[in-house]
This record gives structure tokens, C-alpha cells and sequence, in this order.
């Protein structure tokens, strides 16, 4: 029982931060029908940010964790957020027009320059990072499970914050405008919605999240890299897929079912071919959320579409 519980632990945890990063990629497609392949790597900007304030706090004899950890936040929010909407603002509007084609290749190719960017300016951003252990790693037994303190502390703020960002777009007048412009931009503007700022908050409002969700993923590993934003931006993009694309409800779905094959994998690969390591438990997920597309190609949570006449 210990066992499983750690497993349906370490899902529900890598399932938080896959779902924050799918409702990124979803936001983007609300707004503007455009897949933001650079999502992944604005993460790991937001992580090396979050990385650099701490290392700054440090030299300026600042060490309470505290501290460090409200700047990390900060910092790795602020950086992000800006980015985004800079990316919106200079890259994603202006090719609005265009072929989705040529909006994808362009954010594909920015991904590029940010992550070599980073490996080549950041300080021996090569290698390995130690991301600052900023939380309590006390640990609460509960019967013979063990959980760490710190890992209970990421898994509420990210289900936090993912409850956040819902209420913020079905509860509030700003949530209101985003829908608006996802449903129909011609027509918002007619109403006097500001169709350029919601989008410039929205790309800005789903940047963030993509940082908090590279801090968060910084905090639980001790370790963060170049390439971190490679792979948690393509599991993002499948779990948003896997969910219905447009859908907030089916990317949080996508994030966790994605968790969830990737710990079912882990845990059934040694065990059904003891030559095959659990290192493969990405292969199996992939592989069935292939099944699952080829199964339902409109994801589970398919995003009702209209067309104009």
C-alpha cells in the first residue's frame, strides 16, 4: 500500500504541473486559433529567472527561504509574463493573417533561440542546475507512507493555482472578455472589447503559469536544465491534445491522464519485462496517448465548433 500510494502521489504531483502547462497551451488557442510552440522553452526561462533571483538574493547575504522563495515567484512571473506578451505583442500578431503554418514554424524556431540562448550565455548553461531547496522537507507519515512536507506544499499551490486561473476566466469580467474573443474576436471588438490587450494578457497570463510551473518542477527535482522546457513542453502540448485542444476542463485532464500513463508505465514496465527500465515509462505514455488520438481524435473533452455562413 506505501508503493502505490507513493505512485498515485508522484501522478497527482507531475499531473499538476503537466495540467498547468496544457491550460497555457489552451489559452493561446483560445484566443487565437495559434499554437505556441516556444511555450515550453518560455518555461525554462521562467525557471532560470526564478534560479537567477535566488542566486543574486544570495550574494547580497540575503538567505531566509522565505525571501528567496516569494523573489524566485516573482521574478520567474515577471520575466515570463512580460516575455509573453512581448511574444504576443511583436511575433504572434503580426502573423495573424498568415497560415497557421507560418505561425507555428516562427514560434518553433523562437523556442530554439531562447533555449540556446540560455546554454550559451547563462553562466555554464550547459549543464545541470541545483534549483535552491526553498521548502520545509520535514516528511508526515501516514501509516507506512511517507510524504515530504515540501512535495504536499507543491501539489496545493499547484492545484491552487490552476483553481485560480479558473475562476479568473469564468468569474470575473476579464474571463469574460477572453471567452468573448475566443468565441468570436470581430464581434468582441464591435462591443468594445480591447481585442489587443486581452490578448497581449492572456499570452502574459498563460506565460506565467507556464513559470510557475517550471519553478514548481525546479523545487521538486533540486534540478533544472537548458532542455527542461523540451519535454514538458511537448507532454504539455499532448496533454492539451489528449484533452481537447480549446477545452480548460480536458487540458487538465490531458495533464493528469498524461501523469497518471506515465506512472502506470513506470510501474508495469519492470514488472511485465524485467530487461525494459522504468526510464521507458515515457515511450508507453506516448504510445497510448497515439491509441487515444487515433480512438478519439477530438480529444476526450472535444471543444464545440461552429462555423459562420
Amino acid at each position: 500500500m506505501s508503493v502505490l500510494g507513493q505512485y498515485l502521489f508522484n501522478g497527482l504531483m507531475l499531473g499538476v504541473i503537466y495540467a498547468m502547462v496544457a491550460v497555457g497551451f489552451t489559452l493561446f488557442f483560445g484566443v487565437l486559433d495559434v499554437i505556441k510552440f516556444s511555450h515550453g522553452d518560455t518555461l525554462m526561462v521562467g525557471a532560470f529567472a526564478g534560479l537567477a533571483a535566488s542566486i543574486g538574493l544570495l550574494m547580497l547575504h540575503i538567505e531566509s527561504p522565505l525571501i528567496q522563495l516569494v523573489a524566485v515567484v516573482l521574478c520567474a512571473v515577471g520575466v515570463t509574463a512580460l516575455l509573453g506578451a512581448g511574444i504576443a505583442k511583436f511575433l504572434i500578431l503580426p502573423l495573424r493573417r498568415a497560415p497557421p503554418l507560418n505561425t507555428l514554424l516562427a514560434t518553433l524556431m523562437l523556442g530554439t533561440v531562447m533555449r540556446e540562448c540560455v546554454r550559451l550565455f547563462y553562466p555554464d548553461g550547459s549543464n545541470p542546475k541545483p534549483f535552491p531547496a526553498l521548502l520545509p522537507t520535514a516528511s508526515i507519515e501516514l501509516g507506512s507512507l511517507s510524504l515530504r512536507l515540501d512535495n504536499l506544499m507543491l501539489l496545493g499551490a499547484g492545484i491552487a493555482i490552476i483553481a485560480g486561473v479558473h475562476l479568473l476566466i469564468t468569474r470575473t469580467r476579464f474571463g469574460m472578455a477572453i471567452r468573448a474573443v475566443a468565441q468570436d474576436g470581430e464581434t468582441a471588438r464591435l462591443m468594445g472589447i480591447n481585442f489587443e490587450a486581452v490578448v497581449l494578457l492572456t499570452f502574459a497570463l498563460g506565460s506565467a503559469m507556464a513559470a510557475l510551473a517550471g519553478v514548481m518542477n525546479g523545487l521538486y527535482y533540486n534540478e533544472i536544465n537548458f532542455n527542461v522546457g523540451l519535454l514538458l513542453g511537448v507532454i504539455g502540448f499532448a496533454a492539451a491534445i489528449l484533452g481537447g485542444l480549446g477545452n480548460i476542463y480536458g487540458a487538465i485532464l490531458g495533464g493528469f491522464l498524461f501523469a497518471a500513463l506515465q506512472v502506470l508505465g513506470s510501474a508495469l514496465l519492470p514488472a511485465l519485462v524485467p530487461d525494459i527500465p522504468s526510464a521507458y515509462k515515457d515511450v508507453f505514455a506516448f504510445a497510448a496517448v497515439i491509441v487515444l488520438m487515433a480512438w478519439k481524435p477530438t480529444g476526450l473533452i472535444a471543444e464545440p465548433s461552429s462555423e459562420r455562413v
